[in-house]
Formats: structure tokens, C-alpha cells, sequence
């Protein structure tokens, strides 16, 4: 016996007005659920996002924990392997944390940029194979001098002339460098310089007068001196231990000589006395032969990166065909240059994986220099010595992988130093 449910058409209208009825409840609340979801999701993106920078720095520090420990902190470190497995379990991500293994320590060395650029400038970074290295320096020096020629009377009065001369010179210096590092201690090093160098010379007193100033403008260009070192790492760094570094090297005389050149005479008195000349061509070298020994120190403590340096620059002596300068004579002899002693200490601050600022003192202080006619016996040259004195600040930025772009200020402090220089350096790891 079967039953049949008889609706009418009322009743049918009735379920179908209650089931659109209870249709916005329910999508009402699917739709509160999804939202739900999606907020728990964000939550533990978050809370996931946190503990991966937490293993990165755990990483990163037991990395330099065992670095320091086996006395490799300079040097590149391997993953350290408890965090291994956890970080190549990381999904790739772009919200600036490390997702694997090699992205860890990509992010450490990116850490380590800026000092490593900054030891660079300083000493040698042994851990890169080959660096090519050019930089543009721009020197500007300005001199005056007060001259008299006459007597004193009266131990008050003086007779004769008086003289004002000033010497302005401006000089742009390009060198190219190669550094190679021969084995994780030891570096070669060569530098290749290409001078440009405008001299103004102005005297006062022209024609006898007083008031008269007669001025000169010389130039000259040409290869500097080329320099070739070696830099061995004798301590790496550990614990209060900085990193040392021995530095020796050879500059040859590869630049156009300040003796022997061709004089221009300007000005002669009635007696044909010689009252102002000036050289038809400026030097772009030392004329000298020169030896060089030096040590160099850098200690991290982050975050800033403490450094110094000292050495000793010697100077052969060399004959030439004419050391006078006396425009109407020609003197053959030899030439001695002082010696010089320079020293340096700053300290650097990496703000971040790219960039760095350092200040720093630097001094050079040279002897008096000797020349010898030939047959002669060995005279000081009164006025040759000098102590070059500057401070220099200097910033550090990153370019990319290979390239780093480095910028220097320096500022003389002494007279006998340039009034200032700038310098462009760009190394590029090959």
C-alpha cells in the first residue's frame, strides 16, 4: 500500500518563499568563515615569517661563533648544519628573510659587505681572487711664500726687495690597480698612475715694483710612477687580536723627473740676475727610485671597525745631467731624497649591508732631502722637509655583487699638505 503526498499550490509557494528566506543566513555565515580563515591564515603567515628571521639570526650567529672559534672570522664560513635542514624546508619567499640554505648565506655575506669593503681600503682582502680598481683624485695645493732680498739695518729696517710668491696647483690623477690574491695569506699588488697637472706661479715685486705681481701657467701630463707591492697576512683576527697585515713594495721612476727640465725665464734684473722662471713643463714623478715597508691593523666591533697603519718609505739616490736649477747652467750630480714615515689610524661604521662612513688621521713626515754636485760632497736642501697632515672622511656604498663605490674626502691640516683632495675609487671583483 503506497502513501502519496499531495501538496497543493500553496503549499509549494510556501516552501519555496521559506528556502529563499534562509538562503542570505547561510551565505551570510560562509561568508564569516571564510573571513575567519583568512585572518588565521595572515596570523600564521606572521607568526612564520618571525621564527624564520629568528633561525636566520640564530644561523647567522652560530656561524660567527664557529668562525671565531676555528680563527676564520675573516674568511667565508660554512652553514652551520643543525640549521641546515630547517631553512631548506623554507618555501621561497619575498618578504626579505632567508628561504634556504644558500639564500642564508648569501644574506651573511651581504651582512659582512661593508667590511669587508672597508678592510679593502685599508689593508687587503685576501678572500677575493681578483680585483680590478679604478680611481679618479683630485688634488688642489695653494702655497705662499714671503721673499727678501736685502739686509737688515738697524736690526729694525730692512733694504731691499720684498717679494710675494704663491703657487697654485691643481692636479687630476687617474690610476688603474690590480690586485690578485695568490693564496688566502698573500696578494699582489700593482698600480699604474696617469698625471694632468696645471701650476699657476705668481711673484710680486715684477719690474723692481713693489706693487707689480707677474704671473706664469705651466702644465704637464704624463705616466706617474708605477708601484708594485705585496700585502701577507702575518695574524687573522681573533678575540682582542686585530688582523695584520705586512705590506712591502717598489715604486721605479717611470714618470718625468722634477730635475734636469727646461726652464722658462720670465723676468731678468739689469744685471741679467734670473728674478723669475718658471719650468716649461711640470714633473708627474719623483725621479727616484723608492722602497717601502708598512703594517696595517683592522678590528670589527660592530658595529664599528677599528683601524691603523704605520711604515716606512726609503728613497735611493740617482744621478741626472743637471740638478741646477739654474735656467743659464747646467750641474750634473746626484739627488737623495729623505726619508718618510707615515702612520694613520681611523675607525669605520657599517649602517647596513652596503654601506659604511669612516674617519681617519694620516700623516707622512719626510726628511730633508740631499743633493751632490758631481765631485761634490752631499748638501741638505734647506726647505725639503715636511710633515703632510690630513683628515679624511670617507663613505662606502655598494653597487652591486662585484662593484663598490667609494668616495673620500681629504682635508690638509699642515701646509705642507694638499688644501684638500677627492677621490673616486671603484673596485671591481672579477
Amino acid at each position: 500500500m503506497h502513501t502519496y503526498l499531495r501538496l497543493t499550490p500553496l503549499a509549494l509557494a510556501a516552501l519555496a518563499a521559506n528556502a529563499f528566506a534562509q538562503q542570505p543566513a547561510a551565505e551570510a555565515k560562509d561568508g564569516a568563515d571564510v573571513q575567519a580563515l583568512i585572518t588565521q591564515l595572515e596570523q600564521l603567515k606572521a607568526n612564520y615569517a618571525q621564527e624564520v628571521r629568528r633561525l636566520r639570526e640564530l644561523d647567522m650567529q652560530v656561524q660567527a661563533m664557529q668562525a671565531r672559534l676555528s680563527g676564520r672570522a675573516g674568511g667565508a664560513t660554512t652553514p652551520a648544519a643543525p640549521l641546515a635542514p630547517a631553512a631548506a624546508a623554507m618555501p621561497p619567499s619575498s618578504e626579505g628573510y632567508a628561504s634556504t640554505a644558500a639564500e642564508a648565506q648569501q644574506a651573511k655575506q651581504e651582512a659582512r659587505r661593508s667590511v669587508d669593503d672597508v678592510k679593502q681600503q685599508q689593508a687587503a682582502l685576501f678572500s677575493r681572487k681578483f680585483t680590478v680598481e679604478n680611481s679618479l683624485t683630485y688634488a688642489r695645493y695653494d702655497r705662499k711664500q714671503l721673499s727678501l732680498n736685502g739686509f737688515l739695518a738697524l736690526d729694525a729696517i730692512f733694504l731691499g726687495n720684498i717679494a710675494i710668491e704663491n703657487v697654485e696647483s691643481d692636479s687630476l690623477t687617474y690610476n688603474l690597480a690590480a690586485r690578485w690574491g695568490v693564496s688566502p695569506n698573500l696578494t699582489l699588488n700593482m698600480d699604474v698612475p696617469y698625471l694632468a697637472r696645471r701650476t699657476v706661479y705668481q711673484k710680486g715685486g715684477a719690474g723692481g715694483a713693489a706693487a707689480a705681481i707677474a704671473q706664469e701657467e705651466t702644465n704637464g701630463n704624463g705616466i706617474g710612477d708605477v708601484s708594485m707591492s705585496a700585502n701577507y697576512r702575518l695574524f687573522g683576527e681573533r678575540g682582542w687580536r686585530p688582523e695584520t697585515v705586512l705590506t712591502g713594495g717598489v715604486t721605479a721612476p717611470t714618470g718625468r723627473a722634477p730635475y734636469g727640465l727646461d726652464w722658462r725665464v720670465i723676468e731678468r734684473d739689469d744685471d741679467d740676475y734670473i728674478r723669475f722662471a718658471v719650468p716649461r713643463e711640470q714633473p708627474t714623478g719623483n725621479g727616484v727610485w723608492q722602497a717601502n715597508l708598512g703594517v696595517s691593523m683592522v678590528k670589527t666591533a660592530d658595529p664599528a671597525i677599528l683601524f691603523a697603519n704605520t711604515g716606512y718609505i726609503h728613497s735611493f739616490p740617482r744621478g741626472f745631467d743637471d740638478i741646477d736649477s739654474n735656467p743659464d747652467t747646467v750641474n750634473p750630480g746626484d739627488v737623495k731624497l729623505g726619508g718618510s714615515v707615515y702612520f694613520g689610524a681611523g675607525v669605520a661604521f657599517a649602517f647596513n649591508e652596503r654601506t659604511s662612513l669612516s674617519i681617519s688621521f694620516s700623516d707622512k713626515i719626510s726628511a730633508r732631502a740631499s743633493t751632490r754636485f758631481q765631485g761634490g760632497q752631499w748638501v741638505k736642501v734647506i726647505g725639503s722637509d715636511a710633515n703632510a697632515a690630513s683628515l679624511n672622511l670617507g663613505v662606502t656604498y655598494a653597487l652591486n655583487q662585484h662593484a663598490t663605490m667609494v668616495t673620500l674626502l681629504g682635508i690638509g691640516l699642515t701646509p705642507d699638505a694638499p688644501d684638500f683632495t677627492l677621490s673616486f675609487k671603484v673596485p671591481y671583483m672579477l
